[in-house]
């Protein structure tokens, strides 16, 4: 209403949040284009929208709900049709049999609050939200959620844009991957349960469910991803991978590689996002330990040696590689990898994508690409004897290797390489180094603060409690969704192939005997660094707690004994 507007300005002025010079400026422009002044004052950036409906809220005495607060069933969107919501700027947060709470843009407007109680059938409680989360929750909404029964009637003629043939399907499907890219997310999952359809995504390594698609749109997701991808829509009863490029409405395309495995309850879909325009940093960015960063820098300025990356999946090995690639990129240099899939891309480097259906593996393809006449290689993984004793030989002959393991600790490398038949001279004149690493959750710097005293936990952690005087935990804010966690660091430890290692190599040493003899010349394990990082105010004792539990229990005796 355009008195409770005029109002509003008013008491925007008398608080001081706008000027009169920019409330001038915004009616002018908002006369010349038909446009309600405070829109004016938002687009200009005088005053945000949420600081606008806080305000709103004091004036018209109704409650105002911030939606990143709560988890809105999007269910609800059965109730209303898109056009009425769009229209009136209207979204029924929670339904029960006599009332429902409704997030609305004006609640002093009554023809709006008389046609909302029509649709939803009982009274309306109305609360004030940020337009601009209640317009992203009416779009999520009615991208995800396809309506049945008497009111779909009313939203296809109101709607027609959105809720004819299979849009529905492809505007959830877009909803889905945005979404994804919006949180940051590394992985989607939509799993099909007997009567219910969920859609999670993992954020900074943890699972986070939202309010997804309903059951009976599962098979038309699934068949939009299979034609996304190219895959076979017929074929339901065999797992099936396939890779789609995906153009957001902002920002640098996606690749999304997608995996489907038939289950009792239907086709389970799990797409990894790949984001193909990554700026990879340098190495200094990392966060790597002083001393970790100078061997790594010293390795990869060799010109020949293997240099290996280990830990599990999603630990951000391929992160660190391409890092060491990019500093090494040059005109100078001929950089060659093999990847699976390659997710990163750099100019001037020759990237090669594994194929084994025309038997292009990473050991045909290493031996393919050594006669490219390359400075530096990348595999991407070693999986078999074949391709370790391959990379091996190319890094004892002039090449400097990068490649990957998966392993629990550095020094376990050692012993994978020999259940790939590797032998113990080939370890001695090719490897390098081996960099083990994992990633843990950052603390939220929005909502730091300073851990209470826990001395179980110091005890059960082995933690000196002068060292943890300094850890701080998250108490969850707006910015990093309540979880008190926004973005990952890693965690490192390098096992260096000195002198004394090379005896212990032709020994046949165990990995414990390694082990000591690396800590007793200087080696700090991953648990070292996450305590390292936890007393800077980085991560928080739980991740330490996490980290502790998959780093194999032999480190433990190799500190003591050193």
């Amino acid at each position: 209403m355009r008195d409770s507007g005029d109002f509003l300005i008013r008491t925007l002025l008398a608080e001081g949040v706008v000027t009169q010079a920019e409330v001038e400026r915004a009616q002018q422009t908002a006369s010349a284009q038909r446009r309600d002044p405070l829109d004016m004052l938002v687009a200009a950036g005088a005053v945000s929208s949420r600081t606008l409906a806080i305000f709103r809220a004091k004036i018209c005495e109704y409650p105002f709900v911030d939606l990143a607060q709560f988890e809105v069933d999007l269910r609800h969107a059965s109730r209303i049709p898109r056009a009425i919501a769009d229209k009136l700027g209207v979204f029924p947060l929670f339904c029960f049999e006599h009332a429902a709470t409704v997030a609305m843009l004006d609640p002093l407007n009554l023809s709006v609050i008389d046609q909302v109680r029509q649709l939803v059938k009982c009274e309306v409680d109305p609360v004030i939200c940020d337009a601009e989360q209640l317009n992203a929750l009416i779009t999520r909404a009615y991208s995800l959620v396809r309506t049945t029964g008497a009111d779909a009637v009313v939203s296809v003629e109101e709607d027609k844009d959105t809720t004819s043939g299979d849009e529905p399907v492809v505007a959830a499907v877009n909803q889905i991957i945005v979404t994804a890219i919006e949180l940051g997310a590394s992985d989607i999952h939509l799993n099909p349960d007997d009567d219910a359809l969920h859609l999670r995504y993992r954020v900074d390594g943890v699972m986070r469910s939202l309010h997804g698609p309903s059951k009976g749109m599962h098979a038309g997701l699934v068949q939009r991803l299979k034609v996304m991808a190219k895959l076979d829509v017929a074929q339901t009863r065999k797992p099936q991978d396939g890779k789609i490029r995906f153009n957001p409405p902002t920002g640098d395309p996606v690749d999304i590689r997608l995996s489907l495995l038939p289950t009792i309850h239907g086709e389970n879909a799990v797409m990894r996002v790949l984001r193909a325009g990554a700026t990879i940093g340098r190495i200094e960015d990392l966060n790597m330990p002083e001393d970790v960063r100078k061997g790594y820098q010293d390795a990869i300025s060799r010109p020949h040696g293997m240099i290996l990356v280990t830990g599990p999946t999603g630990s951000g090995k391929t992160t660190t590689l391409y890092t060491a690639l990019a500093e090494l990129n040059s005109p100078e240099r001929n950089i060659i990898t093999i990847e699976d899939p390659v997710e990163v891309r750099l100019p001037l480097v020759r990237q090669v994508q594994v194929n084994a259906e025309i038997g292009l593996t990473f050991a045909t393809a290493l031996r393919s690409i050594l006669r490219q006449d390359p400075d530096v290689v990348l595999v991407g993984e070693i999986r078999d004897g074949e391709t370790a004793r391959i990379a091996i030989q190319a890094a004892m002959t002039g090449h400097l290797v990068f490649s990957t393991l998966h392993t629990n600790d550095a020094v376990g490398a050692v012993a994978r390489l020999r259940d790939l038949d590797v032998p113990a001279f080939g370890i001695n004149q090719g490897l390098l180094c081996v960099l083990a690493q994992r990633l843990v959750r950052r603390i939220c710097a929005s909502c730091r603060k300073k851990t209470p005293a826990l001395s179980d936990v110091l005890e059960r952690l082995d933690i000196n409690p002068g060292d943890a005087q300094s850890f701080r935990y998250g108490a969850g804010c707006d910015a990093c969704g309540q979880t008190g966690y926004r973005g990952r660091i890693g965690v490192y430890e390098m096992f260096r192939v000195t002198p004394s290692i090379h005896k212990l190599i032709e020994q046949n040493a165990s990995v414990t005997d390694l082990r000591k003899t690396a800590m007793r010349e200087g080696m700090r394990t991953m648990w070292d660094d996450g305590l390292d990082k936890a007393a800077h105010a980085l991560t928080t004792w739980q991740e330490l707690l996490k980290l502790r539990t998959v780093i194999d229990v032999e480190e433990d005796e190799g500190r003591a004994a050193a």
